[in-house]
Parts: C-alpha cells; structure tokens; sequence
C-alpha cells in the first residue's frame, strides 16, 4: 500500500514528529484553549494555526532541500549532496519559531 513512498529514516522520522505534534497540540488545547494573538505573521492565529502554517513552511523547506540537493552539491564543491538531516533541523527550527513567535 505504501511502496509507492520511500520511507527512509529521516522521512519516518519527520512524519513521527508531526504526529507527535498533532497529539501534543490536541492535548495541549484541551488541557488550556487558546486566543487569538498577533506576532509577526501578518494576520492574528490562534496556536493551531500557526503549527499549520509552521508544518507548511517545514515541508516546503524539505521539498526545495530534496529539489536542490544535486545543485548544493554543485554550488558548495561537495563531493555528495548534503545530508536531508540538514533540511530537517532547518524546518524543525523554522517550525519553532513560527509557534513560538508568530
């Protein structure tokens, strides 16, 4: 049904984390409901809004690493393409601050 997907460590990996969010976040509501608040994004979100725009911005991040891995290879000098554990602390930290501060 999946092999459609290659599930290589870091893709699990990623995909674990956003469902460990997903529960997280639910819990989270119901143990204390959120307001709206206004950061930096350009509209006022509520903390589910902002792990959704943060999950999209974290995919995109890893979608344009995949994308331009063979370039940053060539751009850099590398002798490899960089390690997708890379993007993936890039979109974990992007993710963080746009919970925490958007």
């Amino acid at each position: 049904m999946l092999n459609w997907m290659v599930w290589t460590l870091p893709v699990a990996i990623f995909f674990a984390c956003i469902v460990l969010m997903l529960v997280g976040m639910t819990l989270f509501e119901l143990r204390s409901p959120t307001h709206l608040r206004k950061g930096f994004l350009p509209i006022a979100t509520t903390r589910g809004d902002r792990l959704f725009i943060g999950l999209m911005c974290a995919a995109w991040v890893n979608l344009l690493f995949v994308g331009l891995d063979e370039r940053f290879a060539t751009w850099f000098s590398l002798e490899t393409p960089p390690s997708v554990w890379i993007s993936f602390v890039i979109s974990m930290l992007l993710l963080a601050f746009i919970l925490r501060k958007g």
